[in-house]
């Protein structure tokens, strides 16, 4: 079911969007190439947010693969998905969505301050001195148990 991201989702897939600990970032460099790595994340009911967290990496977070392609291509989609093995109960959102990198400022702080909540790790990790990932949606699709 196609959901125009300005109007209200479902009870259950506001639920899933809200409960899930994970989400599935697909981002795609200048030529297409598209990444897709695991995230931890929090949505507000208007954006998702995603920290560069404290989590090891391969490298320097300011070069992270994810930022290099948001900054040469902000549309990025989002899976955020149960799995259970009663197929019954199987469900998804998808988002498409425009995203961007923040530093600092009101909604940086407003995001912190909601993954501190959600995550407990991240009250011990300085996520409010990194960069972070805003994305705003633009077309959202729900499937299966929501």
């Amino acid at each position: 079911m196609s959901k125009n991201p300005n109007s209200r989702l479902t009870p259950r897939a506001s639920r899933l969007l809200r409960s899930a600990r994970t989400a599935h970032l697909a981002t795609s460099d200048k030529s297409g190439q598209p990444h897709v790595i695991p995230i931890c994340f929090v949505f507000d009911g208007k954006y998702f947010y995603s920290p560069i967290d404290e989590k090891p990496k391969h490298t320097a977070p300011s070069k992270l693969k994810r930022l290099k392609n948001i900054r040469d291509n902000p549309q990025v989609s989002l899976v955020i998905d149960r799995y259970d093995e009663d197929w019954r109960k199987l469900a998804y959102v998808l988002v498409f969505g425009k995203a961007r990198i923040l530093q600092s400022g009101e909604k940086h702080r407003h995001a912190v301050n909601l993954l501190r909540r959600k995550h407990p790790q991240y009250r011990a990790m300085a996520i409010h001195q990194r960069p972070m990932i805003v994305i705003t949606p633009k077309r959202i699709v729900s499937w299966g148990a929501v």
